[in-house]
């Protein structure tokens, strides 16, 4: 396989091996794998950490380009998943990116490829992920759709998408009002707003990278890819995580293949799958009168689609 891929890992062996092993089947020509340091508060740390380290050194066994970029002190979960991504995009146009817990489907590598190829120099698209929580919920003969929800459990991107990552999320307040406009509804526009306003407040805190990139996405007014079908599952969730607690243990979703892949006919997003993807993720917490606005807006997009006319194989 010729894509790069990027493979983020710290202190978990256990879920490490696994992935790794999906990269290993796939046999990357370029693999960059980036590890934090051991944190001085936690003496067990250095043993988990030289252990994961060990499984690339000693498991990249076929024809391979090996970049390592191992701290030697801790950063910390926010830069040191931002410092990595800015040396590998200054290394390299566009690379697929697994941390240590996504575990993908075997088709995650070549969706991505082929995506990657197809939207390249398409800039009104930043991301693509192979994460979909709401897989079997939406019924559609494409197998992707375009979404403005980025999500990382296993994604891909373009140095030309990377350089407009807003780390510190320092354009908030100008685009705040345009960013509240893209939500299906208040309800999702609260969900996320709320969500990302502590975050920008206090980014130390907060300590992610993930929401300053879905943040960055959005606001930019660029859209991401969903697959159909959900090609990762997260199998970190759980009291060593760093975000994802045990009662996130729903979102563990069960991959399929993607197969061939069937492009959509428009570059456009979908208010109403949106909005099911937020509901999903929230926990599925709403009532009658708001499902009922969900899918009447979901059956309006789908009607939309079908008489625009056939799509394109």
């Amino acid at each position: 396989m010729d894509t790069p891929v990027v493979f983020f890992v710290f202190n978990r062996p256990e879920v490490t091996r696994q992935v790794f092993a999906r990269i290993r089947d796939a046999r990357p020509a370029r693999l960059h794998v980036v590890c934090d340091g051991p944190r001085p508060t936690r003496p067990a740390d250095a043993e988990k950490v030289a252990a994961v380290r060990a499984i690339v050194d000693q498991g990249v066994d076929w024809p391979c380009q090996l970049v390592r970029d191992y701290a030697a002190e801790n950063l910390g979960c926010r830069d040191r998943v931002a410092s990595g991504l800015d040396r590998v995009f200054a290394e390299v146009e566009e690379a697929i990116i697994l941390e240590d817990d996504c575990l993908p489907d075997p088709s995650f590598f070549g969706f991505c490829s082929e995506l990657l190829a197809r939207y390249r120099h398409d800039e009104r698209i930043m991301h693509i992920g192979g994460t979909n929580l709401a897989a079997g919920r939406i019924r559609t003969a494409d197998s992707y759709w375009f979404t403005h929800h980025a999500w990382i459990w296993g994604w891909a991107t373009w140095r030309r998408a990377w350089q407009r990552y807003d780390f510190t999320m320092r354009t908030w307040d100008e685009r705040r009002a345009a960013l509240a406009a893209t939500f299906a509804s208040a309800w999702e526009r609260q969900y996320w707003l709320s969500t990302w306003e502590p975050v920008q407040r206090d980014l130390a805190a907060a300590n992610t990278w993930g929401f300053p990139w879905m943040y960055s996405v959005r606001s930019a007014g660029a859209l991401a890819i969903l697959p159909t079908a959900n090609l990762v599952e997260n199998i970190g969730i759980g009291v060593d995580s760093t975000h994802m607690r045990e009662d996130a243990a729903r979102l563990r979703t069960p991959t399929a293949a993607a197969g061939a892949l069937r492009h959509p006919t428009r570059v456009s997003a979908h208010p109403g799958r949106d909005e099911l993807f937020t509901r999903v993720y929230a926990g599925d917490r709403f009532d009658l009168r708001a499902n009922l606005r969900s899918r009447l807006r979901l059956a309006r997009e789908a009607l939309r689609v079908r008489l625009a006319g056939p799509r394109s194989p």
